[in-house]
């Protein structure tokens, strides 16, 4: 391959944005990543991708981890280089890809926030007087009650709620739809929002926003998220209380009674149960916990 690595990049972008039609975003980020590389060969001399080898990739790896990028931004620059080598590598066998094999430092994990059982109770116990407290309640129960991801709980139509099957089926990532479970307490709290609609000229059809705003449109995310704040500060939890909260708390819990990761996994919609496997490690918080309170050689004792 006679070309440099500047007017492959152009090539690989021109693939992506007329033939896969990537985002401008995704457009962007693979331009900046990949500008980068291609600067860092540059001065290294190496100006073709055919002289690019997987120590050049590591080095580069290395320096932007001196500089101080995140694991995450490294991991997405990576990312961009692969692309653009697998690209090439399409169009002519000679050129590899010597990305492949050159890991981005690891990303460390962090392990979502929940509530304990105890809380759930407390926010729970909160007595609604208003319209909209009836829907808040009812979007509260319902996340914690079926594990909703906040868009699937915006999504939801009225129809998609089958009241005497006790059962919701909402769309997920990638467009797939999944059918779960509703439990008593979320039921009668929407049966108890829906009694107060319509608000103004709202038709009520299968086909509605099963949760709306005070003038009747769709309500949104950010709208969700604000006033579960409220919920949360007028029934006195510490801290603030997000949606994804209450899709944790409903995972932690349930794996914690069951042990059944595989049915987590499902109510949760995940595709891979790797994603599943971080609520193992809040139940392993929770076991260690007991251990430390309850079994007597589990601390050493500062005895003289």
């Amino acid at each position: 391959m006679n070309e440099s690595l500047a007017a492959a990049r152009k090539q690989f972008l021109d693939y992506q944005r007329d033939v896969r039609q990537v985002s401008r975003h995704t457009l962007d980020g693979y331009g900046r990543d990949i500008e980068r590389f291609s600067n860092f060969c540059g001065e290294a001399g190496k100006q073709r991708p055919d002289a690019i080898q997987e120590s050049d990739v590591r080095a580069w790896v290395a320096k932007l981890h001196r500089e101080g990028l995140s694991p995450t931004s490294i991991q997405r620059s990576l990312s961009s280089v692969r692309a653009l080598f697998r690209f090439l590598s399409e169009r002519d066998p000679s050129v590899g890809n010597p990305a492949l094999g050159v890991q981005a430092p690891k990303i460390r994990r962090n392990l979502p926030k929940t509530l304990d059982p105890d809380s759930v109770g407390t926010l729970f116990k909160w007595q609604p007087e208003t319209t909209l407290d009836h829907r808040d309640m009812a979007m509260a129960e319902l996340l914690y009650s079926s594990g909703l991801r906040l868009a699937e709980l915006v999504a939801a139509n009225i129809g998609d709620l089958a009241m005497g099957e006790s059962t919701i089926t909402v769309t997920g990532k990638g467009r797939k739809t999944r059918t779960v479970p509703v439990g008593g307490p979320a039921i009668a709290a929407i049966k108890q929002w829906l009694s107060l609609r319509p608000l103004g000229a709202e038709p009520l059809d299968a086909s509605a926003p099963l949760f709306i705003s005070s003038r009747g449109q769709r309500i949104s995310p950010r709208s969700v998220q604000l006033r579960l704040q409220r919920l949360a500060k007028y029934s006195a939890l510490p801290g603030k209380l997000h949606p994804h909260m209450l899709r944790h708390s409903f995972a932690s819990h349930l794996l914690e009674s069951s042990g059944d990761l595989r049915a987590v996994q499902e109510f949760l919609g995940h595709s891979d149960i790797s994603t599943t496997q971080i609520y193992t490690h809040l139940d392993f918080q929770h076991l260690a916990k007991v251990y430390d309170s309850a079994h007597p050689r589990a601390r050493r004792k500062n005895k003289p």
